[in-house]
C-alpha cells in the first residue's frame, strides 16, 4: 500500500483546463490568430501549455504581448477552477489511512490559493510550486527534494497526474505513478502502475 501521494494540481485535482484553453485561444485571437479549442485541449493534456505555444507561435506575433495576455487571462478564468469528483474523497482517505498528501505543480502559488478557497489545504502535508524553482516535471528534482525533506521511503510513494510526465517523474524519483485519464486522451504507453477515469478508482 502506498503511504504518500504526490498529486499534480492542473487536470488532476483540479478542472482547470477549460479556463487555460478559454484564455490560450483568446490570446491568439487578439493577435488575429484562430484557433482551435480542441486542439489545444489536446496539446496541453498530452504535452504542455509550453509545447502549444512552441506548436502554434510564428514570427509574426508578438511574443511577449502573447504571454502576457495569456497570464492575465488565466488568472480570471483560474477562479472558476472547481475539484474534480472523488478528489476531497481520495485526499480524506489517504489520510485515514494513515498517508500523507503532498502537492507538486508547475503552476504558481495561485494554486493553494484555490486549494484553501476549498477547505482541501489542510489535507497536505507540503507542497512545491513553481515559485520554489524546481526542475520541471518529469525531472524529479521537486520530488526527491520532498521525499528528503520529510524522510519518505519512495516505493511507498506513489505520483498522480493527467499526463505522461507525472507518471515518468514518478518513476524518475524511484516511485510509482498513476495517471488520470478521465477522457481516454492519453494514447502513450507510460506503464503507470495504474490508470484510471476517476480519481475514486485510485487504489
Amino acid at each position: 500500500m502506498y503511504q504518500n501521494y504526490f498529486f499534480d494540481f492542473d487536470g488532476t485535482l483540479y478542472d482547470t483546463y477549460p479556463g487555460m484553453v478559454k484564455a490560450f485561444v483568446e490570446a491568439f485571437a487578439l493577435q488575429g490568430v484562430e484557433l482551435s479549442p480542441n486542439e489545444v485541449y489536446q496539446v496541453m493534456r498530452e504535452v504542455s501549455v509550453r509545447e502549444a505555444y512552441r506548436r502554434y507561435m510564428t514570427s509574426q506575433l508578438d511574443a511577449t504581448k502573447l504571454h502576457a495576455d495569456y497570464r492575465n487571462l488565466e488568472e480570471k478564468y483560474q477562479v472558476q477552477a472547481k475539484p474534480f469528483s472523488g478528489a476531497r474523497e481520495l485526499l480524506e482517505r489517504v489520510i485515514a489511512n494513515g498517508g500523507q498528501n503532498f502537492l507538486l505543480t508547475h503552476r504558481d502559488k495561485s494554486s493553494l490559493e484555490l486549494l484553501k478557497r476549498d477547505g482541501f489545504l489542510q489535507y497536505f502535508t507540503d507542497h512545491s510550486t513553481a515559485d520554489d524553482g524546481f526542475k520541471r516535471k518529469p525531472d524529479p528534482e521537486a520530488l526527491n527534494f520532498l521525499v528528503a525533506k520529510h524522510g519518505l521511503d519512495p516505493s511507498a510513494s506513489v505520483m498522480v497526474g493527467d499526463r505522461t510526465l507525472d507518471v515518468v517523474a514518478g518513476h524518475n524519483a524511484k516511485m510509482a505513478g498513476v495517471l488520470f485519464d478521465p477522457d481516454k486522451l492519453i494514447k502513450a504507453d507510460v506503464c503507470a502502475e495504474q490508470i484510471v477515469q476517476n480519481l475514486n478508482a485510485i487504489k
